[in-house]
């Protein structure tokens, strides 16, 4: 079997998550960074700072999520 054969009988890419959810899912990601972060400021500054690591850490991951889903959003498939 040729190469092109076997790329012609592949099924087209489907994205696991709906195109038509990107827009609510970028608000959802990106809205809960920014309380995260806001909490994040609000917190007492520890010598040991677990729950703050904790939380920026939470932030960070939500808040590159958010970007690449409302970078897809927008056209810019990342």
């Amino acid at each position: 079997m040729s190469l092109q054969a076997l790329h012609r009988s592949l099924p087209p890419f489907a994205p696991a998550i709906p195109v038509a959810a990107l827009p609510f899912l970028a608000l959802v990601l990106l809205s809960a960074t920014f309380a995260l972060a806001f909490y994040f400021t609000t917190l007492p500054k520890h010598t040991l700072p677990l729950r703050e690591l904790a939380v920026a850490s939470t932030a960070s991951l939500l808040g590159g999520f958010g970007v690449v889903a409302l970078f897809c959003t927008a056209g810019v498939y990342v």
